[in-house]
């Protein structure tokens, strides 16, 4: 039965292999407590998770994003910029002093051509 639930998957995720990891995570939802979306049919875990697939009452797309996140060491987080945060508070009332520091901007350009004028380290021989 297995076989034939693959091949029903193959519509819905195009990448076999894409489509064995998203089944094995949704088998270990499963396995977790995660509520059952069909009936399981004295079927194990992985069947019933592309059974799932296959019939499309889970999101594909939902658990591609659970996958990501589940294997996710570090999430990054988004902080406000430093002159965002700053006129938000001169915004609100309060001066800035006189004697604050000022770093020099460089633009993405000035960057690159900074970076190309480099010079590669010399190789030096292991002996």
């Amino acid at each position: 039965m297995a076989r034939v639930t693959v091949e029903d998957c193959i519509d819905k995720v195009e990448n076999r292999f894409e489509l064995v990891l998203l089944a094995s995570h949704r088998a270990r939802m499963i396995s977790s407590g995660s509520p059952l979306t069909v009936a399981r049919d004295n079927d194990k875990n992985p069947v019933v998770a592309l059974r799932e697939i296959a019939d499309v009452t889970v999101s594909t797309g939902d658990l591609k994003e659970d996958l990501i996140h589940s294997l996710q060491k570090y999430v990054e987080v988004d902080e406000p910029e430093q002159e965002a945060v700053a006129g938000l508070i001169t915004a609100a009332g309060e001066e800035r002093e006189e004697d604050e520091i000022v770093f020099d901007r460089m633009s993405e350009e000035e960057l690159l051509k900074g970076l190309e004028g480099l010079v590669p380290p010399e190789k030096v021989e292991e002996i």
